[in-house]
């Protein structure tokens, strides 16, 4: 069973992966795989519009059976709307737990829902099962970190509940090793933690770049920036616009740069308004599923960005998208933390230092000056998608992590309702949202 916040149809964060990892699973001979899911509205933080109005939800992708469940969806974040938001997650999944036909034989969960990590763990210990939480992203670290408003309250409640999540694990599974001291300093022990890197999710473009730039209205004679993905609070994408800025003031000689914010988010309508008197900045709405690999590998440059305050607690997705592209990556973002790290690792891109427009407007203008250095960076980071972020190695990594709890003995405090059996007719998930067959009852 997986159980994760987010799930297919949602294109951007950790959907994409949960999805995968299912079908994957799915795929083996006699497993039977469930997804206990919430309603699709990521990256846009609305409701999907074939979602409106539906309670509950029973439907089958790629031949895994997804229960989604009713939640609040906030349009803008807040930590007390936050809360709301895992609450009704939480209730409803504790009020209608998921029809499974049978005891499950091992539970995952995505986190960082602390919903879904809850019910993850509260489903393995009423089976008697291991119970395999894989950290995205830390939501107590990320209250702290992002920026929302009343995070620092939220902060604390937010880790103590991780704390117990993962306290109940069996192993836990890390996206990235800049994760490992934090969960380790939350009470686990690193032998019960395994590092599974997230990988390369999207297909290799399929059409030529100067067609899709043509589509997209960017000239030959422009560098186009793009940022790709969620509009919130901790990417802090002002700092594109104040950049925009300082480079429609002393522009590049023979060549216009174009800052393009390509998503959606609870940010968006904000940074609309910041970009609207500046002519070099473009908001485009998410590109599609089939369309997205063509967009990434039309900009000659690809913009990750983060507050100052964002350490240890999130790597974004779109990184592995970015390398695989084969596009220089310019990412402003602290210099101690995982981005960095992965950036450094890739040799795909260059570090700036976060909320700066100045120094990232000089990153820019080298780039776009230097053709050949800007294509040496790009290869350098397909390079890196191919040989480390291949999406085979990286499935077999999470079976293997999901094998191995099942060898282990119980965690301490858990009572087991009957043997412990090997996943033989499946693996059963609880995830948040996804789309299919729907039935329940309609609002």
């Amino acid at each position: 069973m997986l159980v994760s916040t987010n799930y297919a149809p949602e294109q951007a964060g950790i959907g994409p992966y949960a999805a995968q990892l299912a079908e994957h699973w799915a795929a083996q001979p006699g497993w039977d795989v469930h997804v206990l899911a919430g309603m699709p509205h990521y990256p846009a933080w609305r409701t999907d519009p074939d979602y409106r109005g539906i309670w509950r939800a029973t439907e089958e992708r790629a031949g895994v059976r997804v229960h989604r469940r009713r939640h609040t969806v906030p349009p803008r974040q807040t930590a007390g709307r936050r809360a709301l938001y895992e609450a009704s997650i939480l209730a409803h999944g504790l009020l209608v737990p998921p029809r499974l036909g049978g005891r499950p034989d091992a539970v995952v969960a995505q986190l960082p829902s602390l919903a879904g990590g809850v019910l993850g763990a509260r489903l393995a210990r009423a089976a008697g099962v291991p119970f395999v939480p894989v950290v995205q992203d830390l939501m107590g670290a990320a209250a702290a970190q992002s920026g929302i408003r009343g995070g620092d309250r939220a902060a604390a409640l937010a880790g103590s509940v991780e704390r117990r999540v993962l306290a109940a694990a069996t192993l836990v599974g890390v996206i990235h090793e800049s994760f490992t001291d934090r969960v380790a300093a939350m009470g686990v022990a690193a032998s019960r933690i395994r590092t599974v890197p997230n990988w390369t999710h999207i297909a290799a473009p399929s059409r030529p770049r100067e067609e899709t730039r043509a589509r997209l209205g960017w000239r030959r004679d422009e560098t186009i920036v793009l940022h790709s993905g969620n509009m919130g609070l901790k990417q802090g994408l002002e700092v594109l616009i104040g950049t925009a800025r300082l480079l429609q003031e002393e522009p590049l000689p023979g060549k216009r740069l174009r800052i393009v914010l390509m998503g959606d988010g609870n940010q968006r309508q904000h940074l609309a308004q910041l970009a609207a008197p500046l002519p070099g900045v473009e908001l485009l709405p998410p590109a599609a599923e089939a369309d997205f690999p063509d967009v990434l590998a039309a900009a000659d440059i690809l913009a990750v960005t983060q507050r100052a305050s964002v350490l240890d607690m999130s790597v974004p997705s779109k990184l592995t998208s970015y390398f695989a592209a084969g596009r220089p990556v310019v990412a402003s973002v602290a210099a101690d933390g995982g981005t960095a790290g992965e950036v450094r690792r890739s040799g795909a891109g260059v570090l700036v230092p976060p909320e700066e427009p100045a120094a990232l407007a000089a990153a820019l203008r080298t780039l776009a000056a230097e053709p050949a250095g800007a294509a040496s960076l790009g290869a350098a980071g397909r390079a890196y998608a191919t040989g480390h972020l291949g999406r085979t190695a990286a499935l077999a990594r999470l079976t293997a992590l999901l094998e191995e709890a099942l060898t282990l003995p119980p965690v301490p405090g858990r009572h087991r309702t009957g043997p412990r059996a090997r996943p033989r007719r499946g693996i059963r998930t609880g995830a948040a949202p996804g789309a299919a067959r729907q039935q329940g009852g309609a609002a």
